[in-house]
């Protein structure tokens, strides 16, 4: 039976957030920088890249059904799901550094490394984030905490996305000091002792209180079948597959669109104007120099404007995206509903995406503020996503009579690394049919292919997203009364 508590205390929120902050400082640099790392620091072409990332998700299509089999049938005087976070925290952060390392090999072991290294750190990510998503459908079944929940994970989500799109690039090359590859290797390994740390938190401070009926019999082919038929459940995979497609393109294309598109002299007058530069009789301020400490000072060679400007652009983009999470996605979510606040938030966001395309070299400025709005309205859906598929799991067991989060959140985790492997393998397809070679000046055709997959190409796909949406079928009336439902039946 179930112990339905009204309340989460704050705390417990707070700790239970701190599991996604862990998981982003992992997901978004391989969403940001994975491709980019294996062409221009460890040297695999594009094409080659790409496949590696589409490879893994052959075997995840094995090995995220069994993170959610296997959290669902773990029984401990501690849940379900919070051993799994626990257990999965060093794993994790070794898997996250060997990712990253980058051995002196042939082209051909290049590629196995980076391969074998890349899967597993899927697979453990896996066998972690499925039970954590799940701990989050699990920890109450009031529809305002669970938002609520949800919205203060995604601020710590959006914090290590700041992080790591912010400071990661600035970071290797200070610690880099001219060898990339050393500064990847010491700026992953601090990302990996915070990822180890967040995740212990998240397992100790964290409870589970939903349970399944207590005469439910263990059955992989009924949860199975109870997956598969289930109309929201088949919504929401199509959704988050489309959707991280989108976010996997649009990322890893933007590291290109910046170094080989911008205009590098453009971008240092921008970042200038906002005393982002260092020239010759310089005198530092105590927030130049610690800006400075963080790579965040361009030079006056442009040797690092890219890293500074890039950083400088995703920094903004999620400052603003944390006070669209914060201030926005609950309120918006609770007078319309989840379902109607995310397919207008993420068509207006498509149609935004479109606009990089229409944009000069030059216009540093007008790139920045099509991103601030971009950032702003996309923002909104963040929290709503993983609190959709809450709900999903919901309308699963009002349904059925039986309940299993991990394998309802496996399938959707599946959905999530699917879209992150594709749409990394798309934008290495895509940039490498245009004729892009690593580090050189492009032709006008290679920029054209690093254009179109920064804008119009994600622009669709996002808008897929959203048409996709449309069939999700629960609405805030729908949601309300099978909680009320369910509260009935678990008394």
């Amino acid at each position: 039976m179930s112990r339905n508590k009204p309340q989460v205390p704050i705390l417990e929120k707070i700790g239970y957030s701190l599991g996604d902050g862990s998981a982003n400082l992992v997901f978004q640099m391989m969403m940001m920088y994975q491709l980019y790392f294996y062409t221009d620091v460890f040297g695999i072409k594009a094409t080659s890249a790409g496949m590696i990332l589409l490879f893994a998700r052959v075997f995840d299509a094995f090995v995220d059904p069994l993170a959610g089999i296997l959290s669902d049938r773990t029984k401990t005087k501690w849940g379900k799901y919070r051993p799994w976070v626990l257990w999965t925290a060093i794993p994790f952060a070794l898997f996250y550094v060997l990712a990253f390392t980058t051995p002196d090999l042939g082209e051909r072991g290049k590629i196995i490394y980076a391969g074998v290294t890349y899967t597993l750190l899927m697979a453990v990510y896996s066998f972690n984030n499925t039970p954590y998503a799940s701990l989050g459908g699990v920890m109450t079944s009031d529809i305002k905490e669970r938002t609520q929940i949800n919205s203060i994970r995604f601020i710590s989500a959006t914090i290590a996305t700041f992080i790591v799109q912010g400071l990661t690039l600035p970071l290797v090359a200070k610690f880099g000091a001219g060898d990339p590859a050393h500064g990847w290797t010491v700026t992953i390994g601090i990302f990996a002792v915070a990822v180890m740390v967040l995740l212990v938190i998240t397992a100790l401070t964290s409870h589970e209180r939903i349970t399944p009926p207590e005469d439910q019999q263990t059955d992989l082919r009924q949860d199975f079948k109870d997956v598969i038929n289930c109309i929201p459940w088949r919504a929401m995979f199509v959704v988050t597959l489309f959707l991280f497609i989108t976010l996997a393109l649009w990322s890893s294309s933007m590291n290109y669109y910046f170094n080989y598109f911008v205009d590098k002299q453009a971008l240092y007058d921008f970042v200038s104007t906002l005393g982002l530069t260092a020239s010759s009789g310089f005198e530092p301020s105590w927030g130049t120099t610690l800006l400075d400490a963080f790579g965040l000072i361009a030079k006056p060679d442009n040797s690092n404007v890219f890293a500074v400007g890039f950083s400088l652009f995703n920094m903004v983009g999620q400052l603003v995206t944390l006070i669209a999470v914060i201030f926005l996605s609950g309120w918006l979510s609770g007078i319309y509903g989840k379902r109607n606040v995310f397919i207008v938030s993420i068509l207006i966001t498509a149609a935004l995406t479109s606009l990089f395309f229409m944009v000069d070299s030059t216009q540093v400025a007008l790139i920045f503020i099509i991103n601030i709005v971009r950032c702003a309205i996309y923002g909104i859906t963040i929290p709503l996503l993983w609190a959709m598929m809450a709900d999903v799991a919901d309308y699963s067991e009002w349904m059925n009579h039986r309940r299993a989060t991990g394998f309802v959140f496996a399938g959707v985790v599946f959905g999530l690394k699917a879209g992150l492997g594709i749409g990394g393998a798309l934008c290495g397809v895509f940039v490498s049919s245009f004729g892009f070679v690593a580090n050189v000046v492009q032709t006008d055709t290679a920029i054209l292919g690093i254009r179109l997959t920064s804008s119009l190409i994600p622009a669709i796909t996002f808008a897929l997203c959203g048409i996709s949406l449309m069939f999700y079928p629960i609405t805030k009336s729908v949601n309300e009364n099978i909680q009320e439902e369910l509260r009935i039946r678990r008394k």
